[in-house]
């Protein structure tokens, strides 16, 4: 059984909405709070309540990745904060990760400092990204 997420808004706060189609930092078309794939083409545009449905969609897949793959006793902070993360940077790279490997060997301390090693994009550092990475590891140290 999944674990419910209460970190909407942090999502929400760092990916922002956008009802019209965009490319985003490295060309990908987006849409909503950071929806991507194949249903998103140039110019579309959706409603709030679309937006709103996207991302719960999209937010399962990162919730069940963080369910699955952590096998070490998490706090609803430090959940809201993987979840956040692996939203943002994917399962496959969430599942690949040294914080992972970290978090998993009982190095909580550890995982929540590699949280500020995902702020790059296209190979360049990108300040938004570092902000978000930030705001998640107090969150998980929290």
């Amino acid at each position: 059984m999944s674990r419910e997420y209460t970190g909407f808004e942090l999502t929400k706060q760092f990916e922002g909405c956008s009802l019209k189609a965009y490319r985003d930092i490295v060309g990908v078309l987006t849409i909503g709070y950071g929806h991507t794939g194949p249903d998103v083409h140039e110019g579309q545009e959706i409603t709030q309540e679309q937006a709103d449905h996207l991302l719960e969609v999209d937010l399962s897949g990162a919730i069940l990745t963080v369910d699955l793959l952590v096998k070490v006793p998490i706090s609803q902070n430090q959940f809201d904060a993987l979840v956040d993360l692996t939203y943002n940077i994917g399962s496959g790279a969430f599942r690949g990760s040294t914080l992972l490997k970290l978090l998993n060997a009982d190095h909580y301390l550890q995982a929540a400092y590699e949280f500020v090693k995902w702020d790059m994009a296209d190979g360049k550092h990108i300040p938004g990204l570092l902000k978000r990475r930030a705001a998640e590891q107090a969150l998980f140290m929290k």
